[in-house]
């Protein structure tokens, strides 16, 4: 018989726990506190101040959203065209896990080959000129801005080299580029650890838009996009409100991210899920199991047999990732910041 979840441990995902404490206590600080609403407060100020100068973008337009499809379906829907298709990675989470969110809006995802999670500047130079060369390209889908993550669906990180490639070729054929930074703080956690040379200030540096994630990154839930170039679109708050998209209790997502953005914190949170996620996977490579990929962040996606992988499933929750064979499947384990040491010396028990 299966245990309750409640007894089982859990590496599922990075969003299984509430929120920081640090968070909670200043969500409880000042729960009678009144501020006027939809992010016209003092404190939603306050970090977007502290946002652009981490990012050393001081004149970057600061926008909260709540959840991260959200906020991919409103810069996407808001920076396009009518006729305008976003360029993603077959894995990208765009065109795989948001239910056709994108094309909802009307506009396509045109997809390139994934290459660890992540698309080649070529390949991306490769479709656009192609588009064009097209004689009746008036009667195709024109590619109209890229998405990228970082970290990538499967924990990889872009390089400062292959982000500024991508640059290049977006700025020859004047396409905007996306970063969603749903587990940024992962990312810039590794950068510090050696593991990447992007820093936040390359990103905002690089990006035309990006936004840093706060759900999966220990807050209660919200993301702050960040337009770096003076070109956050016209009216967006309109645009925001006819999606239905516009929280009325702002000030919540700004205090969050005030406060993450407090003492270097966002990084510094971000550190625990890199550390516990190298010990799990200095301990699987021991135990001679085989990872379907290499990722330096919190994301470990390794190869089971099924029967081990049944047998986990009784003490442990995890992610389906694929199936390799018709005997073995790629699972996933997710640190966050706020796995304990415990819990993952017990897993290695397990495994």
């Amino acid at each position: 018989m299966s245990r309750d979840n409640a007894e089982k441990l859990s590496f599922v995902n990075d969003y299984c726990e509430a929120a920081h404490p640090s968070i909670l206590n200043r969500l409880s600080e000042t729960a009678l506190e009144k501020n006027p609403g939809y992010g016209t407060d003092a404190i939603c100020a306050s970090a977007a101040e502290k946002i652009r100068k981490a990012c050393e973008c001081p004149d970057a337009d600061v926008y909260y959203l709540v959840g991260g499809t959200q906020t991919n379906l409103m810069v996407i829907d808001c920076m396009l065209q009518p006729y305008e298709g976003v360029v993603a990675a077959a894995s990208g989470h765009v065109a795989v896990h948001e239910a056709g969110a994108i094309e909802f809006t009307g506009h396509k995802v045109l997809t390139l080959p994934e290459h660890l999670g992540k698309i080649d500047a070529g390949e991306l130079d490769a479709l656009v000129a192609g588009f064009y060369a097209d004689g009746n390209y008036e009667h195709m889908v024109f590619p109209g801005m890229v998405y990228i993550s970082h970290p990538t669906e499967y924990g990889t990180l872009y390089s400062r080299a292959e982000l500024e490639a991508l640059r290049e070729v977006c700025d020859r054929y004047r396409l905007p580029l996306y970063l969603d930074g749903a587990r940024l703080s992962y990312a810039l956690a590794s950068t510090e650890a050696g593991d990447c040379d992007l820093t936040l200030a390359d990103i905002a540096r690089l990006t035309d838009v990006f936004y840093i994630g706060g759900t999966k990154c220990g807050a209660l839930f919200g993301e702050a996009l960040v337009f770096t170039k003076n070109n956050m679109p016209a009216h967006f708050c309109t645009r925001v409100k006819q999606h239905g998209a516009m929280l009325a209790k702002g000030w919540l997502l700004g205090l969050q991210f005030d406060t993450l953005f407090n003492n270097d914190m966002y990084v510094r949170i971000g550190s625990n899920a890199i550390r516990t996620a190298k010990k799990l996977k200095k301990a699987l490579a021991e135990k001679g199991y085989r990872f379907l990929i290499e990722s330096p962040t919190n994301q470990t996606i390794v190869i089971v047999d099924n029967k081990k992988k049944a047998e986990l499933a009784e003490k442990v929750n995890f992610s389906f990732w694929e199936n390799v064979d018709e005997n073995h499947t790629a699972i996933r384990f997710c640190t966050s910041w706020g796995t304990k040491d415990a819990d993952v010396d017990r897993l290695i028990e397990i495994l």
